[in-house]
C-alpha cells in the first residue's frame, strides 16, 4: 500500500502561482497530478517517472506547470505558475506501478491522495 497526501491548494488570482505537494509513505515508478473541475471528468496534467526524473505534461498545462520529486522527503511537488481560471480544480496526486498510458486515465493508477483545492480568480 502507498499512501499519499497533498497540500499546498488554495486560491489565487489570475496570473499567479502555486506549489502543491504530494508526501508520499513511498514513491512507486511513476508518480502523476491529475485535476477534476466541476463537472467535467478527472484529467491527467503531469507525471513523472520516478527512476530518472523524466517528465510528461498535457498540452494545457505545458510552459507553466513543473512537476518534480524530492527523494529524500518521498515528496511529489507541482509548481504552477501563471494560473488561468480555467486551472480551477480538485487536483490529486496518484501512483503507479505500471506503466500508465497517455492520455492518462484514472484506472491505471493504484493508488490516490484525497485531493487538495486550487481556486483561480480573475
Amino acid at each position: 500500500q502507498v499512501q499519499l497526501v497533498e497540500s499546498g491548494g488554495g486560491s489565487v488570482q489570475a496570473g499567479g502561482s502555486l506549489r502543491l505537494s504530494c508526501a508520499a509513505s513511498r514513491y512507486t515508478v511513476y508518480m502523476s497530478w491529475f485535476r477534476q473541475a466541476p463537472g467535467k471528468e478527472r484529467e491527467g496534467v503531469a507525471r513523472i517517472y520516478t527512476p530518472t526524473g523524466g517528465t510528461y505534461y498535457a498540452d494545457s498545462v505545458k510552459g507553466r506547470f513543473t512537476i518534480s520529486q524530492d527523494n529524500a522527503k518521498n515528496t511529489l511537488y507541482l509548481q504552477m505558475n501563471s494560473l488561468k481560471p480555467e486551472d480551477t480544480a480538485m487536483y490529486y496526486c496518484a501512483a503507479t506501478n505500471y506503466f500508465p498510458p497517455i492520455p492518462a486515465r484514472v484506472g491505471d493508477y493504484s493508488y490516490w491522495g484525497q485531493g487538495t483545492q486550487v481556486t483561480v480568480s480573475s
